[in-house]
């Protein structure tokens, strides 16, 4: 990719224009500043801001040169068919509009034997983008240098510099909501969310916990509040038998059926096939969970390896083939291998003695009723997992440092095993999001009875991003959270979600 420089605008056109003679910056009640501004209108306000890439060909001259900090040089056909490819592209997904800083604008006349040929508008905006069923966003600011030339008494854009892109959210509502916690105990409560947990993850170190919100009506909920974290319990399972396959003591491959088998399949022929791979890239043919048949029994709804099924049950039938083979519970194991390496010191698969209740988030549903909590003294391979943010910013550190995970094992774990939903892909224990640029996300969720999660892990930058909610629909501050903590990435995930 092209990168442009430009330290001093006006000194680089000169360069590109030695009859430049003079610039005397024009006064804003000019005719020169108002037909400029009227063109800058035209430009953004007419076109851009509504995709109408008709009026673009009109104003933009045929010898255009646009140059971007970002995305390199384009002349004029290769710019519009950018836009008519990318931001418009029918049907859109986003809107992107454009606002210009309109004390930030000064105008330079060009001149030629007294006579004035071209025109100078230096000046900052910012862009704002909508993607589709959300709230408009701040996404960048930038500056810009727009070289406009009379060409057979039309004024057309000729260059235009475009350079100092920042997300800089110090500009947006979003930023003054972050940064006051009385604002975001508000935005809870209008939301009706009692308790938010936030972890960011920087450069494979857990940088910041946060927790907001209410354990009891007039109790402020801790930094290390407990929530029961749905599905999050998922990851943590496969990490241990990752972590036992590395060291190896498990096989990815093996059919397990000779460690464990249900009793409800035992006749069926494809229980023999099963392995840990097909469950943990959930293609191990089973349901969600076997109260959803109409018989309450297991069955197999295609054959291991077959297809993506995202199955809770899986999980399980794992639990007890470990724990068969190692006579111990999986929440032994895991504290073995998972738990006390990590220091983990508040999470646990059963609701135990160790788990201090007065700091539970205890879960609601969408009308503020709580639930009756659930303490599981035995565990689940795929659900109900109790940790607190830190814990399991802990975790999540771990992975990303591959700690007692084999390269060989790592590597199959964040490989695309099985394409699941809307383009995304599953590994082993995580949901893969891929990026235009190569870069890509780990993921993972949780959606229970008074609980909604999600955390994700970027890999390659070793940074991540964890949510926690203790209501049914407290997926609806996500949105805030991915676009304030995750930028671009949190837009293009949102994007994904948003796809048919």
């Amino acid at each position: 990719m092209i990168k442009f420089l430009v330290i001093n605008p006006i000194v680089a056109i000169c360069l590109c224009f030695t009859t430049c003679l003079s610039f005397a910056q024009v006064d804003q009640n000019s005719e020169l500043f108002k037909t400029i501004m009227s063109k800058d209108s035209q430009l953004f306000e007419v076109s851009f801001n509504t995709c109408d890439v008709s009026q673009f060909e009109n104003i933009l001259s045929t010898e255009l040169t646009f140059f971007h900090d970002k995305d390199g040089i384009s002349n004029k056909n290769e710019f519009l068919s950018q836009l008519r490819n990318g931001l418009c592209k029918s049907p859109k997904k986003y809107q992107s509009r454009r606002e210009l800083i309109e004390t930030s604008t000064e105008v330079f006349p060009l001149y030629k034997k007294e006579n004035i040929y071209a025109a100078i508008q230096k000046g900052e905006h910012r862009f704002y983008e909508t993607l589709a069923g959300f709230d408009e966003k701040f996404a960048s600011s930038a500056r810009f240098t727009n070289v406009w030339f009379l060409e057979e008494n039309e004024w057309k854009l000729r260059t235009s510099l475009s350079y100092d892109h920042q997300a800089d959210f110090n500009i947006s509502e979003e930023n003054s909501l972050f940064d006051n916690n009385e604002e975001i105990n508000s935005w809870l409560k209008s939301n009706g969310v009692p308790t938010l947990g936030i972890g960011v993850i920087k450069k494979g170190q857990l940088q910041q916990v946060r927790v907001f919100g209410e354990l009891e009506a007039g109790e402020s909920a801790p930094y290390n509040t407990i929530f029961n974290v749905a599905s999050l319990a998922k990851p943590v399972t496969a990490i241990v038998a990752l972590k036992l396959v590395s060291s190896g003591k498990w096989s990815l491959d093996e059919p397990i059926f000779k460690y464990w088998t249900d009793p409800d399949v035992a006749n069926d022929t494809r229980s023999k096939q099963v392995t840990t791979r097909h469950i943990l890239s959930h293609q191990s043919g089973f349901p969600n969970w076997r109260y959803m048949n109409k018989s309450g029994e297991l069955d197999f709804k295609s054959a291991p390896g077959e297809k993506y099924q995202y199955s809770g049950e899986g999980f399980e039938y794992l639990r007890k083939a470990l724990e068969s083979k190692f006579g111990k519970s999986l929440n032994e194991l895991a504290t073995e291998l998972v738990f006390n390496p990590s220091s983990m010191i508040d999470t646990q698969y059963v609701f135990n003695s160790s788990i201090d209740q007065s700091r539970f988030a205890k879960g609601y549903n969408s009308d503020g009723i709580a639930y009756d909590t659930i303490k599981n003294q035995t565990a689940n391979g795929a659900d109900d997992l109790l940790t607190s943010i830190e814990d399991y910013g802990k975790f999540l550190v771990s992975v990303l440092n591959k700690d007692g995970i084999s390269e060989e094992v790592y590597k199959e774990m964040t490989s695309h095993q099985v394409e699941s939903t809307k383009g995304k892909h599953f590994g082993l224990g995580f949901e893969i999001y891929d990026f235009d640029d190569g870069e890509y996300a780990l993921s993972h969720g949780g959606a229970d009875k008074g609980a909604q999660t999600i955390v994700f892990i970027f890999p390659n930058t070793k940074d991540g991003l964890i949510i926690f909610t203790n209501v049914d629909d407290g997926y609806k501050v996500f949105e805030k959270l991915l676009l304030h903590y995750l930028g671009k990435r949190g837009m293009r995930i949102m994007e994904i979600e948003m796809s048919q």
